[in-house]
């Protein structure tokens, strides 16, 4: 944990993904902890090998930024950047269409819940890639995050969603973000994580500014070197009215190679941020989250999750075009 900074939205947040595809059961995890703000953002997803999803999300009150530790859930490190372990006890609504969480209230409101309980041990089989640097990286007021790095990892341990109960053997990507931070920030990004075992995995991210070019970058992990995107391009084709990524493709450019990943979206599920400006107008930002299966120019396949932020302005994602 890091000493809590003086900036009204300091956030200090871990998050943990995972996939299976021998049970056909994925899921991320994340905590974040917004002390000077006394509260703490706890977020529970799992793609249900049915196509159901269980869900939660809770703003606990946080006062410190001691653990990781609320709502249900804790997130411990047994050793730094090699196993850490990731645990809730709590309830959750099941969801047979999780773009009803579109309307979070109606969604909750309508939809059974049911207990929940997770434990899973996540181990590091990639080197780190990110950090914090010397010189901000962020404009005054763009702050998302101060410091942040990334690892693939193996994933191992149990899920139970009510009388269900699963034995989780796959892979995953977690994270680790400290410093100022408003969803808001953000004009839109695009976030891609994925798996090929243990041998091939990746991460591709494009982040957009209202004003600007934004940056591009990301890495590739071959299964013994992690080499750094110098560029990240993606095209995506979107469904429906709500204009949802369902598939896309991406170029992952190295200073040796152009890796083409291609992605299938198998579940989706729409989550949203709200915040007022100075003025008092709502911003709405949405986070659509999708449980992606990667298909490498290679032929390999691989899987992990495709995370679309949008601010929405008059209704309408504003990351259309990217």
């Amino acid at each position: 944990m890091h000493a809590l900074g003086p900036e009204p939205n300091f956030n200090e947040s871990m998050y943990f993904n995972a996939y299976d595809p021998g049970t056909r059961l994925g899921g991320f995890f994340r905590l974040g902890n917004r002390a000077n703000e006394g509260s703490g953002e706890m977020t529970l997803c799992l793609y249900l090998p049915d196509g159901r999803m269980a869900f939660m999300f809770r703003r606990p009150r946080v006062t410190d930024n001691d653990a990781f530790d609320a709502a249900g859930m804790r997130f411990e490190v047994v050793e730094p950047f090699v196993e850490l372990r990731v645990a809730y006890e709590g309830s959750a609504v099941l969801l047979d269409d999780p773009l009803q969480m579109a309307d979070p209230r109606r969604a909750f409101e309508s939809n059974p819940h049911t207990t929940c309980a997770v434990d899973l041990v996540y181990r590091g089989s990639s080197a780190m890639f990110g950090g914090e640097p010397d010189e901000p990286a962020e404009r005054p007021g763009e702050e998302f995050a101060r410091g942040h790095y990334e690892q693939l990892v193996e994933v191992s341990g149990s899920v139970q969603v009510g009388d269900e109960r699963w034995e989780l053997h796959g892979h995953g990507l977690r994270d680790h973000s400290w410093g100022p931070r408003y969803w808001q920030a953000p004009w839109y990004y695009r976030w891609l994580t994925g798996n090929v075992g243990t041998d091939f995995g990746f991460m591709g991210s494009r982040i957009a500014r209202r004003d600007g070019p934004g940056t591009r970058g990301g890495f590739v992990w071959d299964g013994g070197t992690l080499t750094p995107c110098h560029d990240f391009r993606i095209r995506s084709t979107w469904e429906g009215d709500a204009r949802y990524h369902r598939s896309l493709e991406a170029e992952l450019v190295t200073p040796d190679r152009t890796w083409v990943v291609r992605g299938s979206v198998l579940g989706l599920i729409p989550l949203r941020n709200l915040r007022r400006d100075p003025d008092g107008h709502e911003l709405v930002t949405r986070i659509s989250e999708g449980l992606t299966e990667w298909t490498l120019d290679d032929g390999r396949v691989g899987y992990g999750l495709s995370e679309y932020l949008d601010q929405i302005v008059d209704g309408v994602p504003v990351g259309l075009d990217e």
